[in-house]
């Protein structure tokens, strides 16, 4: 999805990873998407990157019996990939490459921006009325951010039993297993799911800085019970997590080897200096460099107004 609403300044995004186990909540800011309800988690003023993960938003849910509550028309992307993981409902990819993407429940849609790539993301004619999902971004290192634009969708990831449930490995390593979605920085993105009343063992590279998300449900962690759409920071130097079910709860990991590049964020572009994010601003407005995206029947979004101010290093 596009950021609709940027500050007209990059935002400065530097990894500040707590060395040791730590329990921060950081819910969701709440905005909004032509109807469609989004929380924004990642990146926050307390926490800007969890390993390389540096954007997400939660939308939904969302019941509808007409219309597109997803209609984000063609946009840019550079310095990034784009993770579209759908808990309900369904939602086309097409891009720049002349490459569609029908997602669904249990489908990772993986986009590689690399150097500039651009695409839209809507509800297609035929779903079914409901709507909920999650969007990540996913920061290149600085060896892999010029990398040609890519398209990859999965739909055989592989599942791994817990003790007290199941998670579907989405991206990275974990427990042994590989997901097959290309990766440029070791991470993890795993889709968990708890028994009813159980107690719920997550295995953690101590590593890793780590942050979870309870998409449904209800659960405790150390003791403490977690809220829907919020991203609770676990810092590193965990080994296992456990978490206490109440009902069936679901809930998204994040993980990733501390990210040591800062990076700047502005609009739709992961980037190093202003410089860039005015070149692939001006590329976008003048039709250069991403493409078009004929598979979409409407037009592109226009690139808002940038100032191209020193950023503070933090």
């Amino acid at each position: 999805m596009s950021n609709l609403a940027p500050a007209p300044t990059a935002e400065t995004c530097l990894g500040e990873p707590a060395a040791a186990p730590v329990l921060e909540a950081l819910p969701g800011r709440l905005t909004d998407l032509g109807g469609l309800p989004i929380r924004r988690l990642l990146p926050r003023s307390q926490r800007r990157l969890v390993g390389p993960w540096c954007f997400l938003d939660s939308y939904g849910p969302l019941t509808f019996s007409s219309g597109k509550p997803m209609d984000v028309a063609p946009h840019p992307h550079i310095g990034l990939q784009t993770v579209s993981w759908l808990l309900e409902g369904e939602v086309v990819h097409h891009d720049s490459l002349g490459l569609d993407g029908p997602a669904r429940p249990g489908v990772l849609n993986l986009m590689t921006a690399g150097r500039g790539i651009a695409h839209s993301e809507e509800t297609p004619p035929e779903n079914g009325g409901r709507l909920r999902g999650v969007q990540l971004w996913v920061a290149l290192p600085e060896a892999s951010r010029d990398a040609p634009p890519a398209f990859e969708q999965h739909s055989a990831l592989p599942v791994m039993g817990l003790d007290g449930g199941l998670a579907t490995l989405v991206m990275g390593q974990w427990g042994g297993l590989r997901s097959p979605a290309g990766a440029f920085s070791p991470l993890l993105a795993a889709d968990v799911s708890g028994w009813a009343d159980a107690r719920l063992v997550l295995p953690l590279d101590p590593g890793f800085e780590h942050a979870l998300v309870l998409l449904r449900g209800g659960c405790r962690l150390d003791g403490q019970p977690l809220s829907i759409d919020t991203l609770y920071y676990l810092g590193c130097g965990r080994r296992e997590l456990v978490v206490d079910s109440e009902g069936e709860p679901r809930l998204l990991l994040l993980g990733g080897a501390p990210f040591e590049e800062t990076v700047l964020m502005w609009w739709n572009f992961v980037a190093r200096t202003t410089e860039e994010i005015v070149a692939a601003r001006e590329d976008w407005e003048a039709g250069r460099r991403f493409g078009e995206v004929p598979a979409y029947g409407g037009p592109r979004l226009p690139a808002p107004p940038f100032v191209a101010r020193p950023v503070p290093r933090s």
